[in-house]
């Protein structure tokens, strides 16, 4: 990929859009495609998995043969090169000691963020997901509904490749024909887990992911997808020819040389590049969006990593899609005589309602799995179904608000350390000879079912710039405050509790009943890596910091295309969302550009 480095910046451009994930990616591509000169700001290093995704290493060729270690925590071949819980010289501090209390942040420093990582579920957001305070008083509504975000959530199923099918069930939205790629076959275990669960009236259905099941069709997508922009149609059909096909062979999380799956690398970035409309800046850390004295937002600054230098860059608009959290910590570090608070925090709601997906993990043994004919089940890198939730009239007999979906993990996916670790609970213990006999048996019988829960907004729940830390390039750093709920702790009982069901409910075993206390099984918050929230969108500039297009309030040309406009996290992983709503307002950008009203 063609970047530049600081000298080689114009004076000017029309769009700065900082960050180059989900969200930084979609707003450049949409912006481009549109005709916007638009300068990219990352962080970290340039990133290209085309040449460096190690497709057909095997653990047994990693250090550690693949396990994780705290600086890279999900193995070796983990596709995050840079970036983790914790970033070398770039800390951030939590208010309190209590780890109930305690916040951790997921950051990628490298080129295309989190979306080289990610686990790749495309689920929507329903209509329920948009007015949960309608349903049941808690929390807030969008100032948005379903209607407004669809066509949107089309576009990007067919930009990026997701697999699915439709299947009417309760806000679990349809996608229009020609929007979704069929969905591989269900694993063995799946399966299994399939007919058992169907007892207990739970669905297992096919998960959506964004994975190229079958090659796009770049004949007459381009055309559904930008219709009247032939150049548009030119540059995106070309970048679809480059995708190949998944072939079931290596975890998504790794990254994916042939582009199967979607990375803002392999497919935002290139036909945005292509356009000539797009300069990508790496190494380059935001301090602050500058402001004029009318307060219109007139640049950036940020720190040349390679360097050290400060530097400024101009444009007309400005977009902070570094996602939820560092968008914050940006805007709250944006101070001046008219924002003493922060930039568009008159509010004061600026960092306030951030919000983690509830999680909970339980896992068993299934003697009905076990010494399997050797068969290659690595699939698409991930779960090939999962259960949405099913639950929604018996509400208000649960003890919570809201509700969650169970992710699977089954299969005979390519073994690490742990494969034949921590049998004795069902050998007794063995050595030698009986030992390898033991693992070969027990190896693809373990099922392992995580629940991924909606939390509500709360007041407990903010970031704010901490007094005194700074980060090695001298910029104040984010401080966390958390709690979950009782309704976050009742749903982590709940997910264990049906995971253990299903397991007997597959004559599986459990080394331990699930525990009855939420408190003890839920992930710590930030653990599940899709916080969101922070610049809460709404109706009224009182309450809220953006408004229904991601626009801040008190800003009209600064924008916040990242999670943080979130009112609310659905049970559905928020990537998808984040992108949708990123065109949404990156259309809306470039309309009111157009008409010369930033």
């Amino acid at each position: 990929m063609p970047l530049i480095t600081a000298s080689k910046t114009q004076p000017e451009y029309d769009v700065i859009v900082i960050g180059s994930g989900a969200a930084g990616g979609q707003t450049a591509y949409t912006l481009t495609m549109g005709g916007a000169k638009v300068l990219m700001l990352e962080a970290g290093r340039n990133y290209d998995p085309v040449k460096e995704t190690p497709m057909f290493q095997t653990n047994a060729v990693a250090p550690l043969r693949g396990q994780g270690t705290p600086e890279k925590p999900f193995g070796f071949h983990d596709a995050t090169i840079d970036g983790g819980w914790q970033v070398p010289g770039e800390p951030y501090t939590n208010a309190s000691d209590d780890p109930d209390r305690q916040f951790t942040w997921w950051r990628a420093r490298m080129l295309g963020g989190r979306t080289n990582h990610w686990g790749r579920i495309s689920l929507r957001n329903g209509a329920y997901d948009f007015k949960p305070y309608s349903r049941d008083g808690l929390g807030f509504d969008w100032p948005i509904g379903y209607e407004d975000v669809a066509p949107y959530y089309d576009k990007v199923e067919m930009l990026v490749g997701v697999y699915g099918e439709n299947n009417g069930l309760e806000n679990t939205p349809h996608s229009p024909e020609g929007c979704l790629l069929p969905p591989p076959k269900a694993r063995a275990g799946e399966v299994y887990a399939q007919k058992q669960a169907k007892k207990l009236g739970i669905p297992v259905i096919p998960i959506h992911r964004a994975v190229l099941s079958t090659r796009q069709d770049a004949d007459n997508l381009p055309q559904r997808i930008h219709p009247g922009n032939p150049k548009a149609q030119r540059v995106l059909a070309q970048a679809m020819r480059e995708r190949a096909a998944c072939f079931w062979a290596t975890s998504c999380g790794r990254g994916c040389a042939i582009k199967a799956n979607y990375q803002s690398t392999t497919v935002h970035l290139p036909p945005a590049l292509a356009t000539g409309n797009l300069d990508i800046l790496p190494n380059a850390m935001t301090r602050e969006v500058t402001v004029d004295d009318n307060g219109k937002a007139t640049g950036v600054i940020y720190i040349d990593k390679t360097t050290r230098e400060e530097h400024r860059v101009r444009a007309r608009a400005v977009v902070l899609a570094a996602s939820s959290a560092e968008s914050v910590r940006i805007l709250l570090n944006s101070k001046s005589p008219r924002f003493p608070n922060g930039l568009a925090n008159s509010s004061g709601l600026v960092g306030k309602y951030i919000m983690d997906t509830v999680g909970a993990d339980f896992g068993g043994q299934v003697p009905a799995l076990e010494n399997l004919p050797l068969h290659n089940e690595d699939g698409a890198g991930g779960g090939h179904v999962y259960v949405p939730w099913w639950l929604y009239k018996d509400a208000a007999n649960l003890g919570f608000a809201r509700g969650y979906h169970i992710e699977f993990e089954t299969g005979r996916h390519m073994p690490g350390m742990g494969s034949a670790r921590n049998l004795d609970w069902l050998t007794g213990g063995s050595y030698g000879r009986q030992f390898k006999e033991d693992a070969r048996r027990y190896y693809g019988s373990f099922v392992g079912f995580s629940g991924r829960g909606e939390m509500i907004p709360n007041e407990d729940s903010f970031c704010e710039i901490d007094p005194t830390v700074k980060d090695k390039w001298g910029i104040p750093v984010l401080r966390f405050n958390w709690k979950w709920s009782q309704h976050e702790v009742g749903q982590a009982a709940h997910m264990v509790k049906t995971a253990g069901e299903l397991i007997e409910a597959m004559g599986g075993r459990l080394q331990v009943k699930p525990p009855t206390d939420g408190a003890k099984v839920i992930h710590q918050g930030g653990n599940i890596i899709h916080e969101v929230g922070g610049t809460i969108m709404g109706a009224d500039p009182k309450k809220s910091v953006t408004n229904q297009w991601c626009q801040t309030w008190d800003v009209k040309n600064l924008f916040v295309n990242d999670g943080g406009p979130f009112c609310s996290n659905a049970d559905k992983n928020p990537t998808l969302t984040i992108m949708a709503l990123a065109w949404r307002a990156s259309d809306h950008l470039l309309d009111e550009l157009k008409k010369g009203n930033l």
